[in-house]
């Protein structure tokens, strides 16, 4: 079966002055047209109980534009512009499907810079993207090249906290196709004194990015405490500890695709514990170190390259008693306290905390498997019920 895979390409650019500021004009524009639209639509619900979608939207910009205050929106493309209006009206079908919360108003200092671009409103050819309201091509470095045969149908620039201009391309790869099939099966148990323990016995030891520029990152905070708000040195220190921030995801980021890609090709069926992060974050001793492992974003990247490849992943149930139920004779333990890392079972069996927890998560999905009931309950609805369930279901907050 021939599937069409979309899949968005990142390359760092370097533009020049005047390529910098027409960009950062349009993020300007696209942050204030994305703004008064959802105080509109806001506003609108308020006072007189009424919905207002995308193509009414999108005649008030046309409205917006013909005032003399809000002249300065025609000094930019249309198309991200647009785009913006299109995004918030996602944002609300996601609000009302009750998979989101009510959308916010972009921060002229907090929130992404960033502009989507169409066909209409960038020309690919021969190497070159060359942007709409623009003379000259991007000065891109490209890392790797295009999948062979394509062209980007999306282009979306956006500049990050640390000054790093990017430029995302959306095209189709025909080189992702389903691997072939294999037999292997994996339980991994995500921890923070070992990143990953798989049900094989290996372990995957944490890098703790963050705590190797710990140092570094504190200096410089002290340094950005000590500024005035609103002046230069600020905004230059303030750079500098962004930086730090943008090193520490970037080592983070390549590690994580690295174990995904290898757990992916490697297996056909991968378990993982279904974990509540954003709670877990919650005790102030572990959050530092939980968000540096990055739990979060090793399951969204396990579980899209799982589509892709065509391999499975199924989620155990988060009250699934991993760590106290022992892999040999199914003996439940009543409590297993975080400084346990072995323990010796009533039948003998001395235990690896975490690979018996990962050894348990395999058996659970493939019980699962088996007799065709969810190991994984949906992400909306965090009290649903599983096959694997062991406690009673708590409503979260």
């Amino acid at each position: 079966m021939t599937t069409h895979v979309k899949r968005a390409i990142k390359y760092r650019f370097y533009p020049t002055d005047a390529q910098a500021a027409e960009l950062s004009r349009t993020f300007g524009c696209v942050r204030k047209v994305y703004n008064m639209a959802l105080a509109a639509r806001t506003e609108a619900w308020v006072t007189r109980q009424e919905r207002v979608n995308y193509n009414q939207t999108s005649a008030m910009l046309t409205a917006w534009k013909k005032t003399g205050e809000l002249a300065y929106l025609n000094e930019v493309s249309s198309v991200p512009l647009q785009q913006a209006l299109r995004h918030l009206q996602m944002a609300f079908t996601h609000f009302f499907g009750r998979r989101a919360k009510y959308p916010r108003f972009k921060s002229r200092k907090k929130s992404r810079r960033s502009a989507e671009y169409t066909t209409s409103a960038f020309r690919f050819r021969d190497g070159e993207l060359r942007l709409a309201k623009m003379s000259e091509p991007l000065r891109i470095v490209w890392s790797r090249p295009l999948p062979e045969g394509t062209s980007p149908s999306t282009v979306t620039v956006s500049q990050d906290s640390a000054g790093r201009w990017f430029v995302s391309l959306l095209c189709e790869d025909p080189s992702v196709q389903p691997l072939p099939a294999t037999g292997q099966a994996v339980g991994v148990d995500v921890g923070l004194e070992h990143l990953l323990t798989f049900s094989t016995g290996e372990k995957i030891a944490n890098p703790r990015h963050e705590r190797r520029d710990r140092a570094a990152l504190a200096r410089q905070q002290r340094r950005l405490a000590k500024k005035e708000k609103g002046s230069a040195n600020r905004a230059r220190a303030r750079l500098k500890v962004a930086k730090i921030y943008a090193r520490i995801a970037d080592r983070r980021r390549d590690g994580l695709h690295k174990l995904t890609t290898r757990l992916v090709r490697e297996n056909q069926t991968i378990m993982i514990e279904d974990l509540t992060v954003r709670n877990m974050v919650k005790n102030h001793r572990l959050a530092r170190a939980i968000s540096d492992a990055a739990w979060s974003e090793f399951r969204s990247m396990l579980e899209y390259k799982a589509v892709w490849y065509g391999r499975e992943v199924i989620a155990v149930d988060r009250w699934f008693p991993s760590s106290r139920l022992c892999s040999a004779c199914n003996t439940l333990r009543d409590t297993m306290p975080l400084n346990v890392r072995t323990w010796t079972c009533a039948c003998g069996t001395t235990h690896d905390r975490d690979v018996n927890a990962a050894n348990n998560l395999l058996a659970a999905g493939l019980a699962v498997t088996v007799c065709g009931a969810g190991a994984r309950p949906q992400r909306s609805t965090p009290d649903g019920q599983s096959a694997t369930k062991q406690k009673p279901s708590r409503r979260e907050p």
